[in-house]
């Protein structure tokens, strides 16, 4: 029997010729993350054990969830981070000012490539999928363990193959593709397999997309989302990643648990409604739905590209009188880019408040928490209850271009809408 793509990665990294479903292995890696959240409980493990670092450079900080601090306990977990990185030498740490989202920071610092193991302490580690590696999210112990080590254990993941046909219109984003899926299949559809994207339609996913599409694997329960590497995924890590990699394929007769096919030029705009992903709507099936707070950004749809969508939108409108607008660049580079190519002049024109990279709002963490009752549109990935705010407040899960529109129309909308 023949092995996916993800179980052709574990494999080499276990040093085995193969592996099937099920199987647990001990694998090699090479790299390991944390965030201010997660890796002050994995220092503590770390330092249980009593040994040095496996290595300085394939352990990364990111101290984004709750930074810059918002209270007294956030800036003490900051400085967890921040001491445990400059007593060991760790080279990848990332202060203020220089720190982004994690997930669109490590593949923009190009930490992250084909081929390679990646664990990261924060469940949407799964992005890096997107450059064709194995990439997944671990607890603090687990993670505390890999620093000191170097290893962590899996079981080898069955896959679902997701056949992606046709072209993807204009008005159709990567969110779109990856919440129509979760709508099919539901939030638990991949629990522990992996989610492995191919067929003809990926050419027309741009990286962005990708992204997006690998970042919300686990929100359909997926152990990983994995993309072919193609020409895109070689132009965006040109001058970036300057390590060897390998570009792996699936093998013809691979097993997979099911096989999921998505038209992507027959796509429509949809929105997910509270409280599970899974709720996915195409817009215009529903009734008006006023809004109280639209969030642009995240590891989800923080890139320059979600930014441009939103930006051409905003572009002569203004934020509805009755809603909040908060755009979040994912990283200082993609805040440097988008003010140069005018975007957040556009933004700050609308009437929306523009905010230095942090994941905020996301986790209701700060920097947009809402009140009892009231209703957001937002481009993150999760919208459990309680998750921005009181549990009687309803998040609706879109693209940028969703958000965007709905934020100039007060209701949930599409961009053809605006005038």
């Amino acid at each position: 029997m023949g092995m996916t793509m993800t179980q052709k990665i574990l494999a080499k990294h276990a040093g085995v010729d193969s592996v099937k479903a099920g199987d647990l292995i001990n694998c090699r890696l090479d790299l390991v993350m944390a965030n201010d959240i997660t890796a002050p409980p994995s220092i503590a493990e770390f330092k249980r054990i009593g040994v040095p670092v496996f290595d300085k450079e394939k352990i990364v900080l990111v101290p984004d969830h709750f930074q810059p601090a918002k209270d007294i306990k956030s800036a003490g977990l900051a400085k967890i981070v921040r001491d445990f990185a400059h007593e060991n030498g760790i080279v990848n740490y990332f202060e203020q000012g220089r720190v982004g989202i994690e997930h669109a920071l490590l593949p923009e610092k190009g930490l992250v490539g084909p081929g390679m193991v990646t664990i990261g302490a924060d469940s949407h580690t799964c992005t890096y999928g997107a450059l064709g590696g194995f990439s997944t999210g671990v607890g603090s112990t687990d993670l505390g363990v890999a620093m000191a080590t170097g290893e962590a254990w899996f079981k080898v993941p069955d896959a679902i193959k997701v056949v992606l046909t046709g072209t993807k219109p204009g008005d159709i984003t990567g969110k779109d593709v990856i919440l129509t899926l979760i709508g099919m299949i539901g939030v638990d559809g991949a629990l522990y397999q992996s989610l492995e994207f191919t067929g003809p339609g990926v050419h027309s996913l741009s990286m962005t997309d990708r992204f997006t599409i690998a970042n919300m694997a686990i929100e359909a329960g997926g152990k990983n989302g994995i993309f072919p590497v193609d020409e895109k995924t070689i132009a965006y890590i040109e001058g970036r990643y300057h390590k060897p990699f390998d570009v792996v394929e699936a093998d013809e007769d691979a097993h997979y648990s099911r096989v999921v096919e998505i038209d992507l030029s027959s796509m429509k705009p949809v929105v997910s409604f509270p409280h599970l992903p899974e709720n996915t709507k195409v817009i215009g099936t529903f009734g008006e739905i006023k809004i109280d707070q639209v969030v642009i950004g995240s590891c989800t749809n923080g890139r320059l590209e979600d930014l441009a969508i939103a930006a051409r939108i905003f572009k002569g409108h203004k934020v509805h009188p009755n809603v909040r607008c908060i755009v979040i660049p994912a990283t200082p580079t993609i805040y440097l880019q988008a003010m140069h190519a005018g975007f957040i002049e556009t933004f700050i024109d609308a009437g929306c408040a523009v905010s230095t990279p942090t994941c905020g709002p996301c986790l209701g963490g700060y920097m947009g928490i809402l009140s009892n009752g009231e209703k957001c549109v937002s481009t993150t990935n999760r919208n459990f209850i309680g998750r921005m705010g009181p549990t009687d407040s309803e998040i609706y899960l879109a693209g940028p271009q969703v958000a965007a529109a709905s934020a100039i129309l007060g209701r949930i909308a599409v961009p053809k809408e605006v005038k």
